[in-house]
């Protein structure tokens, strides 16, 4: 890790660097890539803080490699914080967790099972996929429902999934310029995978949609979907999907 007196230090044998995002909230970064384990050790450091917050904690944050814990600036500088400034006092908080391994949560990790039509009238982009990897439309589905995703982070909109890792044979760059984007859009951006939760600009190449709501913020839990989430994907008709999409009504 480096902290922010620039030391490098770790925690078990992953290492880590702290450093401030803006005035009220401080970054634990694990490193900057997408990769299963550094993820699973952001999951397990956010459960250690929603079960042992700090004071003046507000909220944690898990990304793909990194964790943003919010504070209360004004709280924290009423309750005084001896001689240390709030961002080093929050530090220190942090370092005191960071010493001690996490064991994994006993809670099984859910899969879900997501249904998704690859029709044109659903999927803009999945020709000129199929064109550019030189694959049939047919094996651009079969290797998208062929595997199980991990959701490693939520972001962008309320609900958007970031997902991976999608096979080499369908992986494409983002498209150059956003475009307008129908809500419950599954699309690719390099080995990502995503649903969009809401209708909104967006440039991931879009192979289909699901009729499912991933957002909505009259349920008690809005996200459909949670950080940590192994997803599948599996095909429907366009009838299918009418039928799937009343019941969500």
């Amino acid at each position: 890790m480096v902290s922010s007196n620039g030391f490098e230090m770790h925690s078990s044998i992953i290492r880590y660097r702290i450093f401030p995002l803006g005035d009220s909230a401080i970054t634990i970064d694990f490193g900057n890539c997408i990769d299963e384990t550094l993820n699973k050790e952001v999951i397990r450091r956010f459960n250690q803080l929603q079960q042992q917050p700090f004071p003046g904690m507000i909220e944690a944050v898990p990304a793909y490699s990194s964790l943003t814990i919010h504070y209360d600036m004004v709280a924290l500088r009423k309750k005084g914080t001896d001689a240390l400034t709030i961002f080093q006092w929050v530090e220190q908080q942090l370092l005191e967790r960071l010493e001690h391994p996490v064991k994994h949560s006993a809670t099984k990790e859910r899969c879900m099972k997501i249904s998704v039509c690859y029709e044109k009238d659903f999927a803009p982009d999945i020709e000129q996929l199929a064109a550019i990897k030189n694959i049939s439309v047919e094996e651009v589905i079969q290797f998208h429902t062929s595997k199980t995703y991990k959701v490693y982070m939520l972001g962008f909109l309320p609900g958007f999934t970031y997902m991976g890792e999608v096979d080499e044979k369908i992986a494409i760059p983002r498209k150059p310029q956003p475009v307008n984007i129908v809500a419950g859009s599954v699309g690719i951006a390099g080995k990502q995978t995503g649903i969009y939760p809401l209708a909104s600009p967006g440039g991931w190449q879009i192979i289909g949609r699901t009729p499912l709501k991933l957002f909505d913020a009259k349920r008690d839990e809005p996200t459909l979907l949670r950080v940590g989430d192994l997803v599948q994907f599996y095909p429907v008709t366009k009838k299918e999907f009418e039928e799937i999409k009343i019941t969500e009504l």
